[in-house]
């Protein structure tokens, strides 16, 4: 049996509620599930322990029947009522949930009218123009959702950071662990912090290659095996990824680590600047080439950066290997001293259960504790965005309280910065008045509806938020998730501008799904002078760890320390929030 945790509870309690729905189920039970839901995961104690000890009386919310399947499950596990309604659907119905634009309600339609079960139902459906024909669709409707499909099978063979990471972080330990591995790493885009992975590149020196590229096909996480041969190796994960492994001699490292980290850009490039020295550059080594002439012997090669020195080159981070001016920036000693992992002091707009958070204050200011950090800003929704259960102004008030208690108590830890992760609201006003705000350590300002308008109405929009005294950042910018929904329209040039003029952080929010502000704009951002705040936007605290992805597009972006306000220690950043805005620098 798998441990049981609060989330755990919470979210089977949560898709009883949607399948519930789904059946047109009384709206009152439906409510009943979804709210024990919610009560679960803003317990103010033990709830799983209370649970296995059929200790729940007296929990307001949580009647006797909603007692007894936490009960049920948190003792064994599994809950017979929940599997009973899964049940009755395939597998493949719970990837309808996954398309953009499909609620419950629709979903329970098209499966009640047209027997929809699948996303290959679905398109079969859309595709004859049977959607258009129900109730509640119409062309428009289903238009969306062939558009949504489309995005889908596009982003069919691209993943998310955290599952490439995960895997590339799984698949090197095991590489490094191998007795005749001599050095391992990744390459590819997920070293260069790509914001999606097309496929993972293990580069392994050996002295045993065809015994490295029999390993790599017999391993447990491979789903199927694509080629083998004695230096190569591709297989695939059950989640669909594939993996390659190349296997070289220790004096070729370098440069297969080098040349399969890439980007193509980038080494057609330091392939040109190769020939004007004399020397011809790939996978395998330096030779003797080109026009000019190369006095002396070719220098020895140990790692990356001696290909670089070679190159009259300053080493070039792999973050910024994309033939967008690192060449020249190394080549004149101009490379920026990027900002490293821990550089970071503590982090902003993050959520609890007080709004669609699965971790209470308490908690997610306990794991702030345990990753070292000094300072942790929370930022829950505001009222707006009520399928979030948004905070409206009395519980945000009480929020600030619990806040001030913790600050007093323990506030020599962990220092927590009251703040709200406020609505932009259609006209751009924000969804809780100035004298509010104004109680706050900070806000973050964010579009969470309306994302059809025209990039001019969308700029004006986001602008007028910027030019409230109140607003400290802005958060996920273009309001993207990768892989599934594109960005709305808006004009980055614009939004930079007015953030410069008024000292409006932009955010990069790193969880692994936005990973927004694009890290292509960050350069020009920075040169401008405008600040950022690496956020996870974490809704559990295992989220913290998504500020490594920050990190990695921050570098990306060509920022350094002092560019990010979380690398500041606790007192410069009290006294830049403290600070009236128009004043800050």
């Amino acid at each position: 049996m798998s441990e049981i945790t609060r989330e755990t509870l919470a979210n089977v309690l949560e898709e009883i509620a949607l399948l519930l729905e789904i059946q047109g189920e009384n709206p009152f039970k439906t409510r009943a599930y979804r709210q024990g839901a919610e009560i679960v995961s803003g317990f103010d104690g033990d709830i799983v322990q209370r649970a296995k000890d059929d200790d729940l009386t007296g929990i307001k919310g949580l009647g006797d029947a909603l007692q007894q399947k936490l009960h049920e499950l948190a003792t064994t596990g599994r809950l017979g009522f929940h599997e009973k309604l899964r049940s009755q659907y395939p597998a493949t119905f719970f990837d309808l949930f996954e398309i953009e634009g499909l609620g419950p309600k629709k979903i329970a339609a098209l499966h009640k009218e047209l027997g929809v079960g699948s996303i290959a139902d679905l398109k079969t459906a859309s595709e004859a123009g049977n959607v258009a024909l129900l109730a509640g669709f119409g062309k428009k409707t289903e238009q969306k959702i062939l558009a949504a499909l489309a995005r889908r099978e596009a982003f069919a063979d691209r993943f998310l950071l955290d599952a490439a990471s995960h895997a590339a972080e799984m698949i090197l330990d095991r590489l490094r662990s191998h007795p005749e591995v001599l050095r391992a790493q990744y390459a590819g885009s997920l070293r260069r912090s790509k914001e999606t992975i097309g496929d993972l590149d293990f580069i392994v020196a050996t002295a045993k290659p065809a015994e490295l590229t029999a390993w790599f096909a017999g391993l447990d996480l491979a789903e199927s095996v694509i080629a083998q041969g004695d230096t190569k190796c591709s297989i695939r994960l059950d989640n669909g990824l594939q993996c390659d492994l190349r296997a070289v001699s220790s004096a070729q490292f370098p440069f297969a680590l080098q040349y399969f980290t890439g980007s193509k850009e980038h080494n057609v490039a330091l392939r040109s600047r190769a020939l004007k020295h004399g020397l011809s550059l790939n996978e395998y080594g330096f030779t003797a080439g080109g026009k000019s002439v190369q006095h002396g012997p070719i220098p020895a090669v140990h790692d990356e950066r001696d290909i670089y020195r070679t190159l009259g080159l300053e080493f070039i981070p792999p973050e910024l290997r994309e033939n967008r001016g690192e060449i020249e920036a190394a080549d004149e000693g101009q490379l920026p001293k990027l900002v490293e992992l821990e550089n970071l002091r503590g982090t902003f707009h993050n959520h609890t259960t007080a709004s669609d958070g699965k971790a209470t204050l308490d908690e997610m200011a306990e794991a702030a504790l345990d990753l070292g950090l000094r300072y942790l800003g929370i930022a829950d929704h505001s009222k707006a965005s009520f399928q979030a259960n948004g905070l409206d102004e009395r519980r945000l008030l009480e929020q600030i309280e619990q806040i001030r208690i913790w600050n007093k108590n323990r506030g020599d830890e962990l220092w927590i910065f009251a703040g709200s992760e406020v609505d932009i609201l259609k006209d751009g006003s924000l969804d809780f008045p100035d004298d509010l705000l104004a109680r706050l350590d900070y806000t973050v300002a964010s579009v969470h509806a309306s994302f059809t308008l025209d990039e001019k109405t969308m700029t004006k929009r986001i602008i007028r938020a910027m030019e409230n005294e109140h607003v400290t950042m802005l958060g996920h910018l273009t309001g993207r998730l990768l892989l599934r929904r594109e960005a709305y329209a808006v004009n980055h040039d614009k939004i930079i501008d007015c953030a410069a003029a008024t000292n409006t952080i932009i955010e990069i929010n790193c969880n692994p799904r936005r990973l927004d502000m694009d890290w292509r704009w960050w350069k020009k951002a920075r040169d401008k002078g405008v600040l950022t705040s690496i956020n996870p936007d974490a809704h559990r605290p295992e989220q913290f760890q998504f500020l490594k992805f920050g990190i990695g597009i921050a570098r990306k972006g060509w920022l350094r320390k002092e560019d990010i306000l979380n690398t500041y220690e606790l007192d410069k950043v009290k006294d830049y929030l403290g600070t009236p805005k128009d004043r800050r620098s």
